[in-house]
């Protein structure tokens, strides 16, 4: 992961790291009854879903649990936000979903790692934020890695591996996600 002014480098053993560790006890706590809920009470899965990201989301949110989740005050979403059944959202170094996106099934939003030097592994976590903007779709499966923002009206193609920016108006697809092509109305 690159350095830049939006990454975040929290080290083990600091207080930090205990306020994230204790974030992480929380949404695994609040995931927990979320997937115990059946699929079909929507209103009590959006009723946790806003206490795990602490700001209450549009009556138009619908997520199929079960669904995991690492934190959730790093975490916004829009209105009229589809999340399939079985994805991930680790959001460390922050998570913007836009109005009106599609997140398919086993997808994975993940923006923290560790460093890439071997004696540095262990030493922390870095985290880089990600944006999903309006309209976007996200196929099955599919990863997104920090520091990434996926661009308005953009289709992410099943399994791809998400670890540049997306153009808006743009299907990406395989690992590294690359260019398809431009979509047009």
């Amino acid at each position: 992961m690159a350095n830049d002014e939006r990454t975040k480098f929290i080290p083990r053993r600091t207080p930090e790291s205990a306020a994230m560790s204790a974030e992480v006890r929380r949404a695994m706590a609040i995931t927990a009854a979320l997937n115990r809920l059946p699929p079909d009470d929507a209103d009590q899965i959006r009723v946790l879903f806003s206490d795990l990201i602490g700001r209450t989301v549009d009556a138009s949110f619908v997520l199929l649990p079960p669904f995991y989740a690492t934190g959730g005050a790093d975490t916004r979403v829009g209105r009229n936000v589809f999340v399939n059944q079985n994805c991930t959202f680790y959001d460390l170094g922050g998570l913007d979903i836009g109005d009106d996106v599609m997140i398919g099934p086993n997808v994975s939003i993940i923006t923290s790692g560790h460093p890439l030097a071997p004696s540095q592994r262990r030493a922390g976590v870095v985290a880089r934020p990600i944006v999903i903007e309006r309209n976007v779709w996200i196929g099955a499966g599919a990863i997104v890695v920090g520091g990434v923002t996926v661009g308005e009206n953009s289709v992410v193609a099943a399994g791809s591996v998400v670890t540049r920016d997306v153009p808006p108006n743009t299907l990406v697809g395989g690992n590294p996600a690359r260019a398809i092509h431009s979509i047009a109305e």
